[in-house]
């Protein structure tokens, strides 16, 4: 039976905080918004990820980044941004668990299992996928658009992207979050109210 635990900011940890100083914004909507969404989180990781032993780690690893973000500007909606975060750091585990170690590669060129060349095939799934993608992205909004593709195609930073955009990190780490979570459900099948913002 997997023991509860709870993520337990301390107003005294946070940069710039003096010792006795009263709990801080981010831990009151912590304790009110975030801790009684548990059950929903846990119930997303576990239908969510195949290991369930990862699990209490990965609630922890979402109670970091939320607080992270709410020390910075306190999101309206607890539970979408809970939700968001959750799925992103699903998203990125699966990607990281998917990397193949370089030894691996080098032991299938040994046999020549390995080659460099695209066949036929893969081109036109490529091909298939990357226009796919596309028209992924055009159903997104404007905004959220622009910050997945200065993301995760131009490779920018959260920081350069706002300096960009003309927004702060928080506005940038939102329409990424949203957006994902829209491409995602989109790539997937799944039925979105994708709307058009500006």
């Amino acid at each position: 039976m997997d023991r509860k635990l709870t993520f337990q900011p301390a107003a005294a940890a946070l940069p710039g905080a003096a010792k006795g100083t009263a709990v801080s914004a981010a831990d009151e909507w912590f304790e009110r918004e975030v801790l009684p969404l548990e059950a929903v989180l846990m119930q997303y990781l576990e239908r969510n990820w195949r290991n369930s032993s990862d699990v209490p780690d990965l609630r922890q690893d979402v109670y970091v980044r939320v607080y992270e973000a709410a020390r910075k500007e306190i999101p309206e909606n607890a539970k979408h941004f809970v939700l968001a975060i959750a799925r992103n750091l699903l998203i990125n585990k699966s990607k990281h668990e998917r990397i193949v170690p370089i030894e691996t590669a080098a032991d299938l060129d040994e046999f020549g299992l390995a080659s460099d060349a695209p066949g036929p095939d893969q081109i036109v799934i490529a091909r298939d996928e990357l226009r796919h993608l596309q028209a992924a992205l055009d159903r997104l909004p404007p905004r959220g658009r622009e910050a997945i593709v200065l993301r995760r195609i131009q490779g920018l930073t959260r920081t350069e992207i706002a300096e960009r955009m003309g927004v702060s990190e928080l506005t940038v780490s939102g329409y990424l979050s949203r957006g994902i979570c829209l491409l995602a459900d989109v790539l997937h099948g799944e039925p979105s109210n994708i709307r058009r913002k500006a």
